[in-house]
């Protein structure tokens, strides 16, 4: 399979909501998605899990509480990986002063969603 592009410049791909985050996916096939996250300072992402998928956070800017189960909060930042096994519970909210970006890659796909 030939790819059309292999290269992003992050400030191109991401994109923003003042009103919640967004997922811009950039890249899809029968094996894996990968997708990048804008989450403003006080925004979220929903608790959920994906009992078919792993997904993995790049988290490249900023900081923010990450929800491993309900009622928990650990800390993270630029820099970091979060890695949640299919089945696992995760969410974030952005407790910083910038915007929190991350990259997030599921595999395998299709992914299934499951609120929490």
């Amino acid at each position: 399979m030939e790819l059309e592009q292999r290269v992003y410049t992050l400030s191109e791909v991401a994109k923003e909501s003042p009103d919640h985050a967004v997922k811009t996916v950039i890249y899809d096939t029968d094996c894996t998605s990968a997708a990048v996250w804008v989450v403003h300072p006080g925004q979220t992402v929903s608790m959920h899990r994906h009992d078919t998928s792993d997904d993995v956070w790049i988290c490249l800017q900023g900081e923010g509480l990450f929800h491993p189960a309900p009622g928990e909060d650990v800390p993270v930042a630029a820099g970091q990986l979060i890695v949640s096994p299919k089945g696992v519970a995760h969410g974030f909210t952005n407790t910083g002063d910038v915007d929190f970006l991350y990259v997030s890659v599921v595999a395998p796909v299709p992914a299934d969603y499951h609120a929490l």
